[in-house]
């Protein structure tokens, strides 16, 4: 029996992708990259925002015809998307056999196998899910690797439905993530990227002293082969503590993902974050202090409810002042089971477009400049395979798997026979774009 399955959403969902095919693969099944050809087809939703709400619905609707030309004999869908619209969505797409809450991860091979009667919806509580055990699938990727540190999230920011849809903060016992960190890196991993909802809130709610600094220090120093970093970091739960781990390990990047969502300190408590534009500023200052060579990377919102054109200039003043290295941007998402949604003066959606692409035009300036001071420097970069035209490319430790720019190789690429995915090598950065370097092998 032949199971396809199609991930959607974040780094974090992934990993319930690839934990939720181990399970599988542990039952008997067998992966196909043709959902045609499948017996079984399980969709990994996300519904963070309407975008990717709708996205999911449409790749049901698109895997579900293979239901009537294909295989297909069993539709899942779990995570997000159920979780949040729970009897509404089943209601509106009989074409699905089960829906699975993410609560329900451990229950997919039950699913699939017809155990759990058609047209069924399990929503079980996440605070009270058991986490799913067994290995994982071999990701796709096997050098570059997510490695989720905890579940959930115990803040209450009012444009975030997370915490409903996973549950409060549930880290995981560091014996667990070093166990698997050991599994991986047997496999062939050679970058671990650390994710959860939070990451810096790593151990707050686990006993004894556990931090994402001292998780940090026991990887680095179990695997020094290994590089490590981590995103979806927090500026109120960043220790400096982390900022010393990384500072004295050279496996751990000098990278720092911090999410900040706006400097305006009127937006920030609009948002229901504590932080005021003072106290980021400070943090990054202080993390370039520590390590002038830091690669920051952040993630900003426009078109909140009730930001005005001098929040607005406010945020660009900041981006430019912190000189991001890389920088996301993201329009408010409204939706009426946020708390935001009840918030007066609602942005234009066109007007929260153009702050966008605005935004957007000033951190492309920032970062072609900031990619500038790298030519004539020499650096590891961590191949990561080759173009569809065979140029060989790779990654530095200042740029994360997926979401930030990659250096093109050249030079002595005409001799890769001894490259893989996977290989570092020592690169002379020799030109630069927007976002991407362009690196000639030593």
């Amino acid at each position: 029996m032949k199971i396809y399955l199609e991930s959607l959403g974040c780094a974090r969902n992934l990993v319930d992708s690839e934990v939720m095919m181990g399970q599988l693969l542990h039952h008997g099944w067998e992966t196909t990259a043709d959902p045609a050809a499948a017996d079984a087809i399980v969709v990994n939703t996300c519904s963070f925002i309407e975008s990717a709400a709708d996205e999911s619905i449409e790749a049901i609707l698109r895997l579900a015809e293979f239901k009537q030309t294909g295989a297909c004999r069993r539709l899942v869908v779990v995570g997000c998307l159920p979780e949040r619209y729970r009897g509404d969505i089943a209601d509106a797409l009989p074409e699905v056999d089960v829906f699975l809450g993410t609560g329900a991860f451990g229950r997919v091979a039950e699913a699939v196998d017809g155990a759990i009667p058609p047209q069924t919806c399990l929503l079980p509580d996440p605070d009270r899910a058991q986490p799913v055990d067994g290995p994982r699938r071999r990701p796709s990727l096997r050098h570059a690797v997510y490695l989720k540190i905890a579940e959930g999230c115990s803040r209450h920011c009012t444009y975030c439905i997370i915490p409903k849809l996973r549950g409060t903060q549930k880290s995981r016992p560091a014996d667990d993530i070093l166990a698997e960190a050991h599994q991986l890196v047997a496999q062939g991993a050679r970058e671990l990227t650390l994710v959860a909802q939070e990451t810096t809130r790593y151990g707050r709610d686990l006993s004894g002293d556990w931090g994402l600094d001292r998780l940090f220090t026991r990887l680095a120093e179990q695997f020094p082969d290994v590089w490590f970093r981590f995103l979806y970091g927090h500026p109120e739960s960043l220790q400096p503590g982390v900022v010393e781990a990384v500072a004295g390990h050279h496996n751990i990047c000098p990278y720092f993902d911090i999410p900040i969502q706006h400097s305006s300190s009127r937006m920030l408590k609009k948002m229901g974050r504590a932080s005021s534009a003072e106290h980021l500023r400070d943090l990054f200052a202080a993390i370039r202090r520590e390590i002038p060579d830091a690669a920051l990377r952040s993630t900003v919102m426009v078109g909140f409810p009730g930001e005005t054109e001098s929040d607005f200039e406010n945020l660009l003043s900041f981006i430019e002042q912190v000189g991001f290295d890389h920088l996301g941007v993201f329009t408010y998402s409204d939706a009426d089971d946020l708390p935001a949604h009840h918030l007066p003066d609602h942005v234009p959606p066109g007007l929260a477009q153009e702050r966008y692409h605005r935004l957007m035009r000033r951190q492309q300036v920032i970062a072609r400049a900031n990619n500038q001071k790298y030519i004539g420097t020499t650096l590891p970069v961590l191949i990561d395979g080759r173009t569809e035209r065979g140029v060989w490319i790779g990654r530095s430790q200042y740029q994360a798997p997926e979401v930030d720019g990659i250096v093109y190789l050249n030079g002595r690429a005409a001799e890769p026979v001894r490259w893989q995915a996977g290989s570092i090598v020592t690169v002379k950065v020799i030109d630069t774009l927007d976002y991407d370097w362009v690196g000639e092998v030593t």
